[in-house]
């Protein structure tokens, strides 16, 4: 399975999120192309350990589950996956400062993963489950936005 710790998958991504601009349409949800990055550039910060969520109830019931359910394969995730409602984001902002920022934080993974990741729904992450989440999540909003 793919995972953000293999230079050539980061490539990849990265070659991808920098084909996104302003004129970059949804092909599924009602997320803005600001609205996704803004989404993404706060999800980052949750994996690598600089903001901090409280845990979902319902992710302390299923969490470990679910997550085994996503890493069990390399199928994309699904169009219209709930997100946590503190990454949920409104309004607008600067398209090419928050794609900038998020190939950043893809390229902060060559050197910096964060052991102690507690996601907020899926609970604590080992770094192969990170490396691998990364990648499906940056892969379903590229997805997302035809990239």
């Amino acid at each position: 399975m793919k995972t953000v710790y293999d230079k050539a998958t980061r490539d990849e991504l990265i070659a991808r999120i920098k084909t996104l601009n302003g004129n970059s349409k949804a092909q599924w949800g009602t997320m803005t192309i600001y609205q996704m990055l803004k989404h993404c550039t706060l999800w980052e910060e949750m994996i690598t350990g600089k903001t901090t969520y409280k845990r979902a109830f319902i992710g302390l019931l299923f969490g470990k589950i679910a997550l085994k359910v996503v890493l069990r394969d390399d199928k994309p995730l699904s169009p219209n996956t709930p997100t946590l409602v503190e990454l949920r984001i409104t309004g607008s902002g600067n398209v090419l400062a928050e794609r900038d920022k998020w190939v950043s934080q893809i390229e902060e993974y060559e050197h910096s993963p964060n052991p102690q990741c507690v996601h907020a729904f899926f609970g604590k992450l080992t770094k192969e489950q990170i490396g691998q989440l990364v990648y499906k999540h940056t892969d379903h909003h590229l997805r997302q936005f035809n990239s």
